[in-house]
């Protein structure tokens, strides 16, 4: 791509080619594809009015990685973190179809009112996942629940090619390779710290609580783990 090739048209490019991708899962699990899924064309004209209303410039990100998109949250409305409520807001369209609010969102929105507002805070940072598709498997029950790469060593071996390809397609839209700030300060910092080590994406690995982790288990602290956010993207 050219160098004047905006940050939006690269995002909007790349999500065009995980509309393509399928994979070969150890049984009971499955990929969420909101970019070919029964929504595709309604998250392709938020998809469309979002990246295009941030990312419209050649400006370079830093770059956020979470784990594995939520089922119910990023992995169906197409734009990482950003659930429908907002999604709606941001963009104006009606979404009727997912009206979906999640406590992560809600947490990082309050990271970027502190940062500077959405504007300030998208201008300087591109949010995606380490595995940019959402994963299911089959519970006991016989229930879909969400999945992490990470949560078993087949799912994590068949999925690291594609996971490679995608940090380096990512890298490619003019991402600042300084620093990655990786959501999870566990099992997935400790995957991306590995993989960075033999490919060397990025000079350096800040690892960040999970919002969920944050509001579910320790929300009195909320404050603090908002201050460490802030430090860290501050910095």
């Amino acid at each position: 791509m050219t160098e004047n090739t905006t940050i939006a048209k690269r995002i909007l490019q790349f999500n065009e080619a995980l509309a393509n991708c399928s994979f070969d899962l150890p049984e009971g699990y499955r990929t969420v594809n909101p970019y070919s899924g029964d929504q595709s064309e309604l998250v392709q004209k938020i998809t469309m009015a979002f990246y295009q209303k941030y990312y419209n410039d050649t400006k370079p990100r830093r770059i956020i990685l979470g784990s594995s998109p939520a089922r119910r949250g990023s992995a169906v409305t197409g734009v990482p973190f950003e659930d429908a409520k907002h999604l709606q807001n941001e963009t104006g369209i009606f979404i009727d179809k997912f009206y979906i609010n999640q406590s992560s969102s809600d947490f990082l929105y309050d990271v970027m009112t502190e940062y500077g507002g959405c504007e300030a805070f998208y201008t300087d940072f591109y949010m995606n996942f380490v595995c940019p598709l959402g994963i299911v498997r089959m519970n006991a029950k016989g229930n879909e629940v969400n999945c992490n790469y990470y949560e078993n060593k087949k799912l994590q071996a068949t999925l690291k090619p594609f996971i490679l390809e995608s940090i380096r397609s990512q890298i490619d839209f003019g991402i600042d390779t300084s620093v990655c700030y990786c959501i999870g300060s566990g099992d997935n910092f400790d995957f991306v710290s590995k993989i960075n080590k033999e490919h060397h994406f990025f000079d350096t690995i800040i690892p960040l609580e999970h919002p969920r982790f944050i509001m579910q288990y320790n929300s009195k602290n909320k404050d603090v783990y908002m201050e460490k956010y802030l430090s860290a993207l501050k910095s």
